[in-house]
């Protein structure tokens, strides 16, 4: 299982790559595995401010939908829009190709409560 040390992550599955005030957010390896084949990504927030925890969008695989959680407050500035046409691009390259959202993240110390590589593999059992 593909877990890379220099990214956060959430209990929700979603990971986070901070670059200054803006962070890249995906969900994980894991949770593509979990979902299977995903074949919609649907993210009706972007140039809006979200709390933490809210809702930012939705995945959609073949036997499930599952809600898309905000790891950290801010204004959602970005969605991949590669995504509407290549869905699958979460499960073949999550951390890549497969990123979900950039945000404008505006409360640095929610960073203090992702968790880190080693914290999310004890979560998963990994």
């Amino acid at each position: 299982m593909n877990i890379p040390s220099e990214l956060k992550y959430t209990k929700d599955h979603e990971w986070i790559k901070i670059e200054g005030d803006v962070a890249t957010v995906g969900i994980t390896d894991f949770a593509q595995k979990e979902l299977g084949d995903i074949v919609y990504v649907e993210v009706e927030t972007v140039d809006e401010t979200l709390d933490k925890e809210e809702v930012f969008g939705t995945v959609e695989a073949v036997k499930t939908v599952s809600d898309l959680f905000l790891p950290l407050s801010g204004e959602i500035i970005e969605f991949n829009e590669s995504l509407e046409g290549e869905p699958e691009n979460v499960n073949t390259d999550p951390y890549g190709e497969g990123w979900m959202i950039k945000i404008k993240f505006s409360d640095t110390s929610e960073i203090e409560d992702l968790l880190d590589s080693e914290a999310y593999k004890e979560l998963i059992g990994a």
